[in-house]
């Protein structure tokens, strides 16, 4: 598990059949404990402005609040491929803008890829980026910059009309350059005809076990954040409750006096002591 996970390992895996694992990290703590535990990709993801930063949405999400936490992401990981969100209105200008801001993340952020949400109509602007030697990431389906767009955060592609639309979506994005796409909140058969209609790796969150790997927000998938939990995540811990009660303990501990301890006191000699009197 040390060799170094890249674009390149991303299509490798798809054509070996090896699935993919990906998670998010918003810091250098957390994304240690990732890299090590053996996942293939870490995202910085714009989740942070719900999870993080406790909005209501992504949208009030930054460049340098991305860039803040991709550094502090990559001091963090030896193996895993950094990828990195562009945030709401980063990548919508123009394609100029579009190359500057993914150019930042990856010059001062560090990151190795980025990802833009969107499909036919982002095209264009994804080509520019891959065209810099940047690589993109895909993310069609429920896209969570669109969620005034979308009336809120809603299963997509479930009728006729829409589906063929991811599907279109899916091989603009190829054709662009993406090296792989995210599929969210889309029915599982859609995400199984998507994936087999592309010779790229889809990465699904809410879309089933055929895609060729699956991403979780890590702070869902520990029961850290329990504001709201989507019907797509498996809690693989309660956290929340955990670190609740260990705070509690601690509190406890401080105002009975139990805490510190002699153990977790530092001493000096005695003689040193009585000359201070």
């Amino acid at each position: 598990m040390t060799k170094k996970i890249t674009v390149k390992s991303f299509q490798e895996a798809k054509d070996n059949n090896r699935k993919i694992s990906m998670l998010t990290a918003y810091d250098y703590s957390m994304a240690k404990m990732v890299d090590a535990a053996g996942v293939d990709s870490i995202l910085i993801g714009d989740s942070l402005g719900m999870v993080f930063q406790g909005h209501e949405s992504t949208l009030p999400v930054t460049v340098d609040e991305m860039i803040y936490h991709t550094k502090a992401v990559v001091r963090g990981v030896k193996r895993a491929l950094v990828i990195t969100d562009m945030p709401f209105l980063s990548y919508h200008v123009s394609k100029e803008e579009a190359v500057r801001n993914a150019g930042r993340l990856v010059k001062e952020g560090g990151a190795e890829a980025v990802k833009i949400e969107g499909g036919a109509n982002v095209a264009e602007t994804i080509k520019a980026i891959v065209d810099a030697q940047i690589p993109v990431m895909g993310h069609i389906g429920l896209t969570p910059q669109s969620v005034n767009a979308f009336g809120g955060f809603k299963v997509q592609g479930k009728d006729e009309e829409s589906a063929k639309k991811i599907l279109e979506d899916a091989k603009s994005l190829e054709k662009a350059g993406v090296f792989a796409i995210t599929l969210e909140c889309v029915p599982h058969k859609l995400a199984q005809l998507i994936t087999e209609s592309i010779k790229i790796p889809t990465i699904g969150i809410g879309a089933g076990n055929s895609c060729d790997g699956q991403v979780l927000v890590i702070n869902d998938m520990l029961g850290m954040f329990n504001d709201f939990v989507p019907k797509f995540v498996k809690q693989y811990a309660k956290l929340s409750t955990e670190i609740t009660e260990a705070i509690q303990n601690y509190i406890s501990e401080v105002k009975s006096g139990n805490f510190p301890s002699g153990e977790h006191t530092f001493g000096m000699d005695s003689d040193i002591l009585e000359k201070l009197y």
